[in-house]
């Protein structure tokens, strides 16, 4: 029960990976918001997952509706302890020059912008208390980029920089920064990764992952868990790999 007494945020906790780390520190203990743009997806699998874990309707590109988030977490529970950045999106594989301003301007509302917001609101709070666990979930995207995910591979890149500059500035306040690098995952997200999800594509994309499949919301709960406990206590900055060896 590695997080028992602490409180924890998880943005898209309602499927894929986001689901995994909720799922995994609520075995652990914790008191988990499953924080997710799909209201009706968070509350029904906030209530499957029991008393421990609640239920919060974000828009992560939105600052008054990321405070909403805030303001209801601590009014549920007194504090934050721990923040998982995990919302995230993708356009489908394309030329760099054909993506729409639309898909570039909601890539990086939710992947850059929103790691803005959740701490314009939420560090303040952790500074004052000189405690708290900041976790992004990035990409091997932003490690070793792929031709045609031009600006999903740079807003992963933004968001490792942004996890280790936060990591510098708020480390003498007890706070830690660290971020995971999941390969891809059979998530709803895989589609866009893959241009289409045939058996083909599966192979051909599995082929370049030594470990020989692919990233499991498990992996990415067993990760989180070990960088936001106390077990992690002397770590923060890292963009830790979790992708069955792609990067090497």
């Amino acid at each position: 029960m590695r997080l028992t007494g602490k409180t924890a945020i998880v943005t898209g906790g309602a499927s894929g990976f986001g689901a995994g780390i909720v799922r995994r520190f609520l075995q652990e203990g914790a008191r988990v918001m499953v924080a997710d743009i799909n209201g009706d997806a968070a509350q029904q699998f906030a209530t499957e997952m029991g008393d421990h874990a609640i239920a919060q309707q974000v828009d992560v590109g939105n600052g008054p509706s990321v405070q909403a988030m805030t303001d209801a977490a601590l009014d549920a529970w007194g504090h934050i302890d721990i923040l998982i950045n995990n919302a995230g999106v993708s356009h489908m594989p394309a030329p760099l020059e054909t993506i729409t301003e639309e898909d570039f301007d909601r890539v990086t509302l939710v992947n850059m912008k929103s790691v803005y917001l959740t701490a314009r609101s939420i560090v303040p709070h952790m500074k004052q208390r000189q405690s708290g666990a900041i976790l992004n979930v990035a990409s091997t995207a932003g490690v070793s980029p792929r031709p045609n995910l031009n600006w999903y591979n740079a807003s992963k890149g933004w968001m490792i920089t942004a996890t280790k500059t936060m990591a510098v500035e708020l480390a003498p306040q007890g706070i830690r920064v660290n971020a995971i690098n999941p390969v891809a995952g059979e998530t709803p997200l895989l589609k866009t990764f893959m241009g289409e999800d045939t058996p083909e594509m599966r192979a051909k994309f599995l082929s370049t992952i030594p470990l020989g499949r692919f990233s499991q919301p498990e992996d990415m709960g067993n990760a989180a868990l070990f960088l936001c406990s106390d077990e992690a206590s002397m770590i923060t900055g890292v963009a830790m790999e979790v992708d069955g060896g792609r990067c090497i």
